[in-house]
């Protein structure tokens, strides 16, 4: 038995049916970003804000933002957010696509998905930073709309068509990012961005392998007490919140560069640490680890099964996840 698991391989990219995998991944991860979102929301909120200006936590602020604003206020410039999409598909075929040429030189599976991650994060910054500058400032409307560079105009007729509301407003941040930066402006915060997420799904991968071979503290008696799954469930957001603390302080200076319209990382860096000291390199991040939390079940969860049912049916029985 123990030699048949053995000669079991583990799914990778040349055995899955592609058309299928995508099409599933689009679905799970538009269900786990619309399930996060305003988790999202308030962890701009709460990184751009001055101190305790307006909000003093995270349960503070989803509180006062749904009585101030509504349902809707959760979900401000979610319908742009959406095009993310993008970017997602474009990381999970990279880190698959790289995972199997790192997989050349190393059969280590934790140096083949921190260089995978690593490289994915790079592919999918460089796509995300223009949706996310946009997002944010719609994000940034409503109760702390003072705090944002952009403003979106007023508009009298805006109960009349919900799409025609959601667009007009982003068109209203695209075109005042274009007068004031150019095409350039797109990507105000990209450095930030990488210096955030490029280690965050680097280190993601390392953690998750060790919570995960650490059984011993996972479960309560014995390795059989532990199923596979649920050890995943449970590794999976222990990395999550281990690489959210450890990258919150450049997530924190991230959205201040994107949202303030600041040029630099360092001088945003300083004044973030003289004005509201070690602590302000904090905000945000119980907020962030609430969102990453399902966002990481789906990752090692979701996405293993996602890759178990897109695989083509003649290696059902040969592969295993």
């Amino acid at each position: 038995m123990e030699e048949k698991k053995r000669n079991i391989r583990i799914i990778e990219w040349e055995d899955l049916d592609k058309k299928k995998f995508y099409s599933l991944g689009v679905f799970m991860t538009m269900t786990t970003r619309a399930t996060v979102y305003p988790f999202t929301l308030i962890r701009t909120r709460l990184q751009v804000q001055k101190g305790k200006s307006l909000y003093t936590g995270t349960f503070d602020a989803f509180y006062k933002i749904l009585k101030a604003e509504g349902p809707r206020g959760l979900y401000r410039g979610f319908m742009v957010n959406t095009f993310t999409l993008i970017s997602g598909q474009a990381y999970i075929t990279t880190y698959e696509l790289v995972r199997k040429y790192v997989s050349q030189y190393s059969s280590n599976n934790t140096v083949k998905s921190l260089w995978a991650g690593g490289a994915a994060s790079l592919v999918a910054q460089t796509i995300t930073v223009p949706i996310d500058m946009v997002s944010q400032q719609l994000m940034m409307q409503g109760q702390v709309g003072h705090l944002s560079r952009f403003k979106v105009k007023p508009k009298i007729m805006m109960a009349t068509s919900k799409s025609k509301v959601t667009f007009g407003q982003t068109r209203d941040i695209v075109v005042q990012i274009c007068a004031a930066d150019g095409f350039r402006g797109f990507y105000r915060g990209y450095v930030a961005s990488l210096l955030t997420y490029i280690p965050n799904s680097a280190v993601w991968w390392p953690f998750y392998h060790f919570y995960a071979g650490r059984r011993l503290y996972l479960c309560l008696k014995s390795p059989s007490d532990c199923p596979h799954l649920l050890l995943q469930a449970i590794a999976g957001p222990m990395a999550a919140a281990t690489a959210s603390t450890i990258t919150n302080p450049m997530d924190v200076v991230r959205a201040r560069v994107q949202v303030e319209g600041r040029s630099s990382v360092i001088a945003t860096f300083k004044q973030l640490l003289a004005e509201e000291g070690p602590w302000g390199m904090t905000k945000g991040l119980s907020a962030r680890i609430i969102s990453s939390t399902p966002t990481a079940v789906v990752i090692v969860v979701g996405y293993e099964t996602l890759k178990r049912l897109s695989l083509r049916p003649e290696l059902v029985n040969s592969r295993h996840w």
